[in-house]
């Protein structure tokens, strides 16, 4: 199985609007097939991670909740 890796520099780049139309196709999911879409999961969920003041408005598509491991 082959990794999706986003290059440093192409997250630095992403703007709002950018964010705004991955996040309207995610939610559209209207992908041709579902590694499309995967795809572009990744690509909002490393930008929730380097850049998470893009994301929040979002942040219900990625599914991430935080768990207690106590």
């Amino acid at each position: 199985m082959q990794s999706t890796q986003v290059p440093d520099q192409t997250l630095s780049q992403m703007t709002p609007e950018a964010v705004a139309q991955l996040a309207k196709r995610l939610e559209q999911d209207a992908y041709s097939t579902p590694f499309e879409g995967l795809q572009d999961w990744h690509l909002l969920r490393a930008i929730a991670f380097q850049r998470s003041e893009l994301v929040e408005p979002y942040m219900h598509l990625l599914d991430l909740e935080s768990f207690d491991e106590a």
